[in-house]
């Protein structure tokens, strides 16, 4: 029996035109382009021509998405990371509107199998999807760390450093054939010294955030939001009850790191 076929044009504009007002960008992949990247340990178990997305958040979600959500929820259904709740509110929403009639798997980057692996690697997906460039010391003839390790990167050629990977959607049984062609990501930081100032900047300053502006951003977060993310993920709630986003109420509520 002939799988079903989607458009991928429709599936992007839908995801779109509902996700970008509120902060978010959108990547069409085929889930072979991920798989081929990774070991058979770490591979989704898809057809190659099956058709997924990868969703990055960008600084205005923290305006357009987050704040309006938490102002809406008040105390009402907040226990855990309330961004990753946010996320999620927004992703599964849109979802659920634009594709009634599709399975779709979507997975959360904070997102765990038993076995304690993530369910998908972020920075891989994104990368194949030509989202953004994942820098890694492979990528630095001639590293200067020797056997220390060195985390690599994405670096987005607008946003620099400034967003986040957010969610993978697998369009579960619908193919995609010619139509979606791979292209590489923006080599944004092209040279060997630009490289390893890069992943020094996130290995061993991650916390003054300067690795973020390895290329000139066209949008950073704002003040407000740079203080969220700067407050300890314990204290994010009484900050957020501190500048009237959460009203109060009877419920003891907790956020785990």
């Amino acid at each position: 029996m002939a799988l079903p076929t989607v458009n991928v044009e429709d599936v992007r504009k839908a995801l779109s035109n509902h996700l970008s007002k509120l902060g978010f960008e959108v990547y069409p992949l085929k889930i072979g382009w991920y798989n081929v990247v990774l070991p058979p340990s770490l591979h989704l178990s898809y057809s190659d021509d099956t058709l997924g997305a990868v969703v990055l958040s960008t600084p205005a979600m923290f305006e357009q998405a987050f704040l309006p959500f938490m102002e809406s929820r008040g105390w009402k259904g907040v226990s855990a990371d309330p961004i990753d709740q946010c996320v999620k509110h927004c992703i599964n929403n849109t979802v659920s509107e634009c594709f009634p009639g599709l399975k779709v798997d979507v997975s959360y980057d904070y997102e765990m199998l038993p076995s304690r692996k993530p369910k998908f690697l972020a920075q891989s997906a994104a990368h194949v999807a030509g989202a953004v460039y994942y820098y890694q010391h492979s990528d630095i003839p001639d590293h200067p760390w020797g056997e220390k390790k060195m985390f690599g990167v994405c670096i987005h050629p607008r946003l620099g450093g400034w967003f986040a990977i957010r969610a993978m959607l697998v369009f579960v049984g619908s193919e995609v054939g010619s139509e979606l062609q791979q292209t590489a990501p923006p080599d944004c930081v092209p040279t060997r010294e630009d490289r390893i100032q890069l992943l020094e900047d996130f290995n061993l300053r991650w916390q003054d955030w300067s690795y973020r502006d390895i290329v000139p951003p066209v949008q950073t977060y704002s003040q407000k939001q740079r203080k969220y993310f700067s407050t300890p993920p314990a204290q994010r709630l009484d900050l957020l009850t501190d500048w009237g986003y959460l009203t109060g109420g009877e419920e003891d509520n907790t956020q785990e790191n």
